[in-house]
């Protein structure tokens, strides 16, 4: 008869837990796992399963009962580095989504817009459609792979119980997200200058002649050059994700780094 002491069975508890609750908070706020049409059960297991599976690859869990002020303190610093490492992935697929609001306004589809659920607001449907592609590209590089292995290895470098959290961290997180408007720019810049010059020239026009409608010429020009111009852009935007997946996942092992330089 297998026997199970107070002791086993609370080694077990704190191989589980504490990196489940990391693990879950990451995916919390990840933008593929933390989809709102995803099944909240189906996050937790998923958890679970890794949570179980790099259990024997996990350093020395500090000696701290589940139920206690000290496990409590761990359980937030946690969630608190999941929510971080997870942050750095939705700035990442926030990029695309600003540069889809910023070709939109420009082609005149601001009214285009429909409830995204898993934001809460409305969002274009050129962002959409952007952010779904960069979802897929991401996917298909394998991305999603690579963030696993570093959530997984962040636990080396900042295992559970560490002795705080270096603050200047968040103060990098913060200024990283300064990236969405930067690299969202970056790549509306193409479409957003070209429908720029098609409204200054009929601004021109309607200046010089003003017996002309140019509001019946200009959004039909504007949203068919807008649609050419995305088109051309859609045939070499890997070009542009694959620096931009890069460049965080180097932030992300970064940002863990510089967590535990304190």
């Amino acid at each position: 008869m297998v026997e199970v002491t107070s002791d086993q069975l609370q080694l077990w508890l704190t191989l589980f837990f504490w990196p489940f609750v990391r693990i879950t908070s990451f995916m919390a706020v990840a933008p593929l796992w933390g989809h709102s049409s995803i099944p909240n059960q189906a996050k937790a297991g998923l958890a679970a399963l890794v949570a179980i599976t790099i259990a024997p690859l996990l350093p020395p869990m500090p000696e701290a009962p589940i139920f206690s002020w000290a496990s409590f303190g761990i359980m937030v610093e946690q969630i608190v580095i999941g929510l971080a490492i997870g942050l750095v992935m939705h700035i990442v697929f926030a990029v695309v989504q600003a540069a889809g609001e910023f070709i939109g306004l420009q082609m005149g589809l601001a009214f285009a817009s429909f409830f995204d659920p898993s934001s809460g607001t409305n969002i274009m449907v050129l962002s959409r459609i952007l952010y779904m592609v960069t979802l897929l590209m991401f996917l298909a590089l394998n991305g999603h792979l690579m963030v696993l292995e570093t959530l997984v290895m962040s636990f080396q470098t900042l295992p559970v119980g560490f002795a705080g959290l270096n603050p200047n961290a968040f103060e990098l997180l913060a200024r990283y997200a300064g990236t969405i408007f930067a690299s969202g720019l970056l790549l509306a810049l193409p479409l957003v200058a070209s429908l720029l010059i098609i409204s200054l020239s009929l601004g021109i026009l309607n200046r010089s002649a003003p017996q002309l409608t140019v509001f019946n010429i200009g959004f039909p020009a504007s949203l068919t050059v807008g649609l050419v111009l995305l088109m051309v852009l859609m045939t070499d935007i890997g070009r542009f994700l694959q620096p931009l997946f890069s460049q965080g996942l180097a932030f992300m092992q970064g940002l863990i780094e510089t967590m535990a330089d304190i």
